[in-house]
């Protein structure tokens, strides 16, 4: 006779047997299912890949370059030239013309540019990650005439140079070499060094790890256009706190990375600008007023001349940008246009020349939106182009011919972007270009003198599609990344309706926000919820636009029985005006977490949402916006996964931090209540904390900070580190799928789509 004992053992042993190989199966069948999403078809397939386009490089004619697999089906890619009105292709430089002498293979090819004359091409390759980007590499010259390929830098290390270009008659190449400023006659011959002091802490033609991270500035020098002068930055980041970052496991001892990085309150670089002879000679450098530790030198071009550099000059607290025109003879600097802020002001990349460097184009909010004006090279008075209760999200070109100032905007959705354009003396409307039937976010770059443009559109769960267009008219001459692989897979995908909508943050102010509900929603059950936040004035995450890795596995979790939602609280950077952006201002973390647990709990009211699987989730300032509102909103949230945030804003780095929230003796109480460690002794619900420990953008001391707070507090959570992974924690082998498949069992076990 079996006992119900002995079944019970029969049983666990059946499974024991037969549990990895049905697990294994339900992997397959998951697999086969083309309407299902994996973390292995996420991570391990090609389902979701996006096609190659570029990069592409526009000429003056208005046809393009493009780098394509090599034509003869050998290694390598060819460089090819297309007319943009009839698709005519043209291999201008194949393959095998960049076969170094001894070498096999060519060149692999990270990036390319021509001269002015189109006789000579530069090649970047070998290239090699500096902080975020691949900024150094080798740089080889090709005489399309010749056919001479030559490699820049002497007998410079592998991978040392930075940033080369050609001057403008395209005959010599100026680059930067550990930290010191050189130029090369294109096809050969002796090398000029401009600059000898550089070092780690004295940095020529290039920029410090906060410069490069919070003023987007790489690049550190310009070619005057007659190519006699080279102007260019200097930063001295000595006294500067350094930040080791330890290495546990490359060697058998610790080692460290040191990195100058400028903590809130602490030391900055101090920075100048300097004007060079191409030839070589002293440098003439810039008469700038203001403590250069406590300004920031964030912009310089040439100014429509060889006489004169133009540059912005930022004070410490960021409320004041000066736009300065420096003598190159003199260094001898005067003030053409004051920008001002009670709040903060932004950097200007749209700053373009009119009427033969008579004046320059601007933006600013100064009238509650974020508009274009005319500024007089003499420091007049302003002419503002447009008008109207919306935003120039970003300037695209100017066709100063036709008189057209191109500029991407939203008047009435701000989670998308359209193509516009108007008139450069401020008469008429705005006209929009994108069709109107095309909803979702496009982006575009224009030819010269605005006939044409590679124009990428993509909608929410919809991959991106690149075209040739025709301007004015949006006519789709040809598609040049259809992305047909990636949109079939994706639309096979099982999914419902994603929902756009607006909800009450609290005092009527209207949220932008979407939710994805899970396949076959059945508004009679009540299922979990998981939002994605982000919150800080960095970005948007409600945009109805292609959303790559965490859209398909947001849509993987719906599937599994989850509603995903995002909300965009005020401060964020979406095109609802000044006011909207600005409010933030020295509140961090404070109105936004307010906003995002009032936003949470209107959505709560809805039947379908369970009030007791609430779950939160974000990366960088998403993390510290996800332990805001754990701490914050304890009664709230069940379930938290704070991916590299910044616990303490206190530690993170001034241009930044200071930025958005002034200086940290001027607003100790800002900083202290935006800070989620000071509220860490409320977490009630279950709390995963993610970090690399060689992040270098925000450090890993943070949450090992967080950590004493929740132990002091006597706070159960769950910790994982990733040894050297920087703040994408992406390097090594399975790292990105090993993170996703962490979060995936964290919001299984801890907020279960089946109660």
């Amino acid at each position: 006779m079996t006992t119900r004992r002995s079944l019970t053992t029969l049983f666990c042993f059946v499974l024991l047997i037969a549990g990895p190989f049905a697990g294994r199966a339900l992997v397959r069948a998951q697999q086969a299912d083309p309407s299902l999403v994996t973390i292995d078809r996420i991570f391990e397939t090609q389902d979701f890949q996006l096609d190659r386009f570029g990069p592409a490089r526009w000429l003056d004619s208005g046809a393009y370059t493009t780098l394509e697999p090599a034509a003869s089906g050998q290694a390598g890619d060819d460089i090819v030239k297309h007319d943009a009105r009839t698709g005519a292709p043209e291999v201008l430089v194949p393959a095998v013309r960049l076969v170094p002498k001894d070498a096999k293979t060519p060149l692999e090819v990270d990036d390319y540019q021509w001269s002015a004359d189109g006789t000579r091409l530069l090649v970047y390759t070998n290239s090699q990650k500096v902080w975020r980007q691949r900024t150094r590499g080798d740089y080889w010259v090709l005489d399309l005439r010749t056919r001479a390929l030559h490699q820049l830098g002497g007998d410079a290390k592998p991978a040392t140079l930075m940033f080369a270009k050609f001057s403008p008659d395209g005959t010599r190449v100026a680059y930067v070499r550990e930290h010191d400023l050189y130029v090369e006659p294109s096809d050969g011959g002796p090398i000029t060094r401009l600059t000898t002091n550089g070092s780690p802490t004295m940095i020529n033609g290039t920029f410090d790890w906060v410069y490069e991270e919070e003023l987007g500035l790489r690049d550190g020098f310009r070619w005057s256009p007659d190519g006699r002068s080279i102007a260019y930055w200097q930063l001295d980041s000595s006294g500067v706190g350094i930040f080791n970052l330890i290495d546990d496991t490359d060697s058998l001892y610790p080692t460290l990375k040191p990195i100058p990085y400028p903590k809130v309150g602490t030391t900055n670089s101090a920075a100048r600008l300097g004007i060079v002879p191409a030839a070589g000679g002293p440098t003439r450098w810039l008469d700038i007023p203001g403590d250069p530790r406590n300004h920031y030198l964030a912009r310089m071009e040439w100014a429509a001349s060889s006489d004169e550099v133009v540059v912005q000059q930022l004070n410490r607290l960021q409320n004041t940008d000066l736009v300065l025109l420096g003598d190159r003879r003199t260094g001898k600097v005067r003030t053409v246009l004051t920008e001002k802020d009670p709040a903060w002001v932004e950097v200007v990349d749209d700053l373009d020349w009119l009427d033969d460097g008579k004046a320059f184009t601007w933006v600013s909010e100064r009238d509650g939106w974020q508009h274009v004006y005319v500024v007089p090279r003499d420091g007049g008075t302003p002419r503002l182009v447009m008008r109207g209760t919306f935003d120039v999200v970003r300037v695209a070109s100017i066709d100063e011919q036709g008189g057209w100032i191109y500029y991407l905007a939203s008047p009435d959705k701000p989670t998308e972007r359209y193509l516009f354009r108007s008139r450069l003396d401020g008469t008429g409307a705005p006209e929009r270009l994108t069709p109107t039937d095309e909803a979702g976010t496009h982006s575009y770059t224009i030819s010269p003198h605005a006939a044409y443009a590679f124009h990428t559109w993509s909608s929410f769960g919809v991959p991106p599609t690149t075209e040739l267009v025709r301007l004015p008219d949006h006519r789709a001459l040809r598609t040049l990344a259809a992305n047909e692989r990636a949109r079939a897979n994706v639309a096979k995908l099982l999914k419902h309706p994603v929902e756009f909508f607006r909800v009450d943050g609290g005092n009527g102010v209207m949220l932008d926000a979407y939710m994805m509900k899970p396949p076959g929603f059945d508004p009679t059950k009540r299922y979990p919820i998981l939002f994605n936040v982000y919150g800080e004035p960095a970005g948007q995450t409600v945009t109805n636009a292609w959303g790559g890795r965490n859209y398909l596995w947001h849509l993987m979790l719906t599937q599994q029985g989850y509603i995903v939602a995002s909300v965009d609280n005020e401060g964020t950077n979406s095109p609802r005006g000044r006011a909207w952006r600005k409010v933030i201002y020295r509140q961090i973390g404070i109105l936004a977490s307010k906003e995002q647990a009032a936003a949470a709990r209107e959505i709560l009211e809805r039947s379908y949402v369970d009030p007791s699987r609430v779950g939160v989730w974000g990366w960088s300032g998403g993390g510290s916006m996800t332990l805001n509102l754990m701490f914050r909103s304890p009664d709230l949230y069940s379930a938290g996964m704070a991916v590299a945030p910044v616990p303490d804003q206190r530690l993170y780095d001034s241009i930044y931090q200071e930025r958005y929230m002034g200086l940290p003796d001027d607003n100790a109480d800002g900083y202290r209540n935006g800070s989620p460690i000071t509220f860490a002794g409320q977490l009630r619900g279950n709390l995963l904390v993610v970090h690399g420990s060689g992040d270098d953008n925000v450090h890993y001391q943070g949450t090992e900070r967080l950590v004493d707070a929740l132990v002091a507090a006597n706070k159960p959570f769950q910790l994982m580190v990733y040894p050297n992974r920087t703040h994408a924690i992406s390097e090594g082998p399975n790292t990105s799928r090993h993170l996703y498949e962490l979060l995936t069992r964290y919001l299984t076990e801890h907020l279960p789509p089946n109660p």
